[in-house]
C-alpha cells in the first residue's frame, strides 16, 4: 500500500483531464482517471502518467451513472484505501451557438447536458464524502466554465448547466466541510474538443479574436488550467466556495 494521496479525474482521457492527471501524477499522486467512451485513448495516458513513485488507473465509467459513480470510488479505495481529492472534470454539451434560436435545443438535450454536468459532479462528491472526510487536506474541483457565469458558449443548456454546477460548488462548499469545495471557471481552451464542436473555421477564428483582444493576449491550453487545478488541490488551504475564472481577461471584455 502506498503512502501517496490519492485523486479522482473524472474525464481524463485528453484535454483538461490528462493535462490534470500527468501534474499531479509528477506530484507524487496516485490518479484514477475516468471516460465513458474513449477508454483506449484513457488508458494511454494512464500509462504515460505512471512513474516510478505515481500509478495512475484508467477506468471506463459514465458519471451520469450512480452505480459507475460508487464503483469508481471503490475501485480507488480497493488499490490505495484513500480518497484526498475529486476533480470533476468530465462534461458534454450540444454546441447551438445560436442562442436566440430556441428550436437548436429540446428537453431531452437540458437532460443529458445537466446528467452528466451537475448530476455527475453530485453523485461523484456523494460517493467520495466519507472517504474525503478521512483526509487532512480534502479537496473537491468542479471544472466549470465562464459560459456559467457569462451566460455563453457552445449553448443555452451548456451555460445554464455551467451555472447550475456553479451554484452547487458554493451550496457543497458552505456543507461539506472540512473538504475545501471550488470551481474553475476556463475560457476557451485549445484543444480538440472545441475544434471539433466549433469547426476549423470558427475555431481560428475566435482564437486569433481573443489573442488579439484579451488583455493578456493568450487563450488557455489544458496545462494553464491543470496548474490551477493542482494548486488548489495541493496549496490553496484556506480557498473554498470560490468561482475561480482563468480565461486570461477574456470576460473582462464582456
Amino acid at each position: 500500500m502506498s503512502d501517496n494521496p490519492v485523486a479522482i479525474v473524472t474525464g481524463g482521457s485528453r484535454g483538461v483531464g490528462a493535462a490534470t492527471a500527468k501534474m499531479l501524477s509528477e506530484n507524487g499522486w496516485n490518479v484514477i482517471i475516468t471516460c465513458s467512451s474513449s477508454i483506449e485513448e484513457a488508458e494511454i495516458v494512464a500509462k504515460n502518467c505512471s512513474n516510478k513513485t505515481a500509478e495512475v488507473f484508467a477506468l471506463q465509467a459514465d458519471v451520469a451513472n450512480d452505480v459507475d459513480c460508487i464503483s469508481t470510488i471503490n475501485k480507488a479505495i480497493e488499490k490505495w484505501n484513500r480518497i484526498d481529492a475529486l476533480v470533476n472534470n468530465a462534461g458534454t454539451t450540444k454546441f447551438a451557438w445560436d442562442h436566440s434560436d430556441l428550436n437548436s435545443l429540446d428537453a431531452n438535450d437540458f437532460q443529458n447536458i445537466y446528467a452528466v454536468n451537475v448530476v455527475g459532479p453530485f453523485q461523484m462528491v456523494k460517493a467520495a464524502k466519507e472517504h474525503l472526510l478521512k483526509s487532512s487536506n480534502p479537496c473537491v474541483v468542479n471544472i466549470s466554465s465562464i459560459a456559467g457565469i457569462k451566460g455563453i458558449g457552445s449553448s443555452v443548456a451548456y451555460a445554464s448547466s455551467k451555472g447550475a454546477l456553479n451554484t452547487m460548488t458554493l451550496s457543497m462548499a458552505r456543507n461539506l466541510g472540512p473538504i475545501r469545495v471550488n470551481a474553475v471557471c476556463p475560457g476557451f481552451i485549445e484543444g480538440e474538443w472545441l475544434k471539433k464542436g466549433m469547426g476549423i473555421e470558427m475555431y481560428e477564428g475566435t482564437k486569433e479574436h481573443i489573442q488579439n483582444t484579451a488583455p493578456l493576449r493568450k487563450t488557455c491550453s489544458p496545462e494553464s488550467i491543470a496548474e490551477v487545478i493542482v494548486n488548489l488541490i495541493e496549496k490553496s488551504e484556506l480557498m473554498t466556495g470560490q468561482l475561480v475564472t482563468v480565461d486570461g481577461g477574456v470576460s473582462l471584455n464582456l
